[in-house]
């Protein structure tokens, strides 16, 4: 029998049309050629509303016009966790699916921030990739930093504040960043896909530069650039025993890796190829000793942070010096960067049938764990409601 499996995407986030295609390149693609799922397409609106409808499954039913529109007509659904997860679409033909298992392709907020996985933790619901402790982590940068350099391992100078703490003392906030070496990059602390962010060269770019991210988020972080740069990002894969694919240096055209530079080539879209490969190196032109190094830190960044299914380190590499910095980790790549996995030797369809089998993987081994505790403490409570124990 054919496993029901629900890919979950878009949502209220900053990088709702980026899910859209990471959800159909490789996920759903993969899925549908396979052939051993009934795949299911959850589709979040930016409003929050949740639908299912199996056109869905086709990436060309979001590029036709006025999309949004059809979505918004179409009978939304429900969720039950009576029996694990069941899709409801509730009326007088009312219908119910049980999911067998959940492949999140969620970006950002309310998805990748770990939102989503504790709702699928609660409705007892495998789920692939990362945890939600891992990835409320992950998804902070400046938390992100804390815990790697707990660890022992280096990032770069940095400073963070609040959006209470600039509403309230903004010049305080601007001597903590000035304490820096310019350029800086400030970034909302949050999102992915460089929204938001700014290469500032001197103090007079820093003010505007804070606003914008602030816009976007209410937690912002200012760090020092490393220049000469080797940018280089590392996806990882794996519960226990992570194996890593090549390394990718980002060949920018301009200040940094943004948006633009990430999912679209000279103007043109990438058609839902994920990362732009016109706008990367893989595997980095770099030597084997430095790339060794950074698939050895990048395990260790992984383990670190508990990462499970698949994630992508990124490092700050000094060109003159070698020296290496950890910058961030991402716990969804985009379109799970499967152009990288290609050059390790895995297809769309291994990397997908794989991450699915590590996601089974580890929901048996959290049956070993109970989670809950029986006690007669209920019936030693008084009518005060203290506990009529002895200490």
């Amino acid at each position: 029998m054919r496993k029901n499996i629900a890919v979950i995407f878009g949502g209220k986030s900053a990088e709702h049309d980026i899910s859209i295609i990471t959800a159909h390149v490789p996920i759903i693609d993969s899925l549908l050629v396979n052939g051993k799922f009934d795949v299911w397409p959850v589709y979040i609106a930016k409003g929050g509303s949740w639908y299912a409808d199996k056109a869905m499954n086709n990436l060309a039913f979001f590029k036709q016009d006025a999309w949004e529109e059809k979505v918004a007509k179409m009978k939304k659904i429900g969720l039950l966790f009576d029996n694990g997860l069941e899709l409801v679409w509730p009326g007088l033909l009312s219908k119910k699916v049980k999911i067998d298992i959940v492949f999140p392709a969620m970006h950002g907020t309310y998805g990748e921030d770990g939102s989503l996985m504790g709702l699928l933790r609660m409705a007892g619901a495998p789920f692939v990739g990362c945890d939600l402790a891992a990835s409320a982590v992950a998804m902070d940068k400046v938390l992100t930093k804390q815990v790697v350099a707990a660890e022992g391992m280096p990032v770069v100078p940095y400073v963070w504040f609040t959006r209470t703490e600039w509403k309230e003392d903004k010049e305080t906030v601007l001597t903590k960043a000035k304490t820096l070496s310019m350029p800086v990059f400030v970034k909302p602390v949050h999102l992915g896909s460089s929204i938001g962010m700014t290469r500032v060269k001197n103090e007079k770019e820093l003010l505007n530069a804070i606003e914008v991210a602030l816009h976007y988020d209410d937690k912002v972080l200012v760090e020092n650039a490393v220049e000469p740069l080797i940018e280089i990002t590392l996806p990882i894969m794996g519960n226990d025993k992570p194996r890593v694919a090549e390394c990718e240096r980002p060949l920018n055209k301009t200040e940094f890796f943004d948006f633009n530079d990430k999912y679209l080539a000279n103007g043109k879209k990438s058609e839902g190829s994920g990362a732009n490969s016109a706008y990367s190196e893989v595997p980095a032109n770099i030597d084997d000793d430095l790339s060794n190094k950074v698939k050895e830190l990048g395990v260790r960044v992984y383990k670190a942070l508990g990462c499970a299914g698949i994630a992508r380190v990124d490092f700050l590499i000094r060109a003159d010096t070698k020296e290496m910095y950890v910058n961030e980790v991402n716990t969804l790549p985009g379109s799970l960067y499967h152009h990288n996995w290609k050059k390790a030797g895995v297809s769309n369809m291994e990397l997908v049938l794989e991450l699915v089998r590590l996601a089974e993987d580890r929901f048996v081994r959290q049956k070993e764990t109970t989670y809950t505790f029986h006690s007669d403490i209920l019936q030693k409570v008084g009518s005060s409601g203290k506990v009529g124990l002895k200490v």
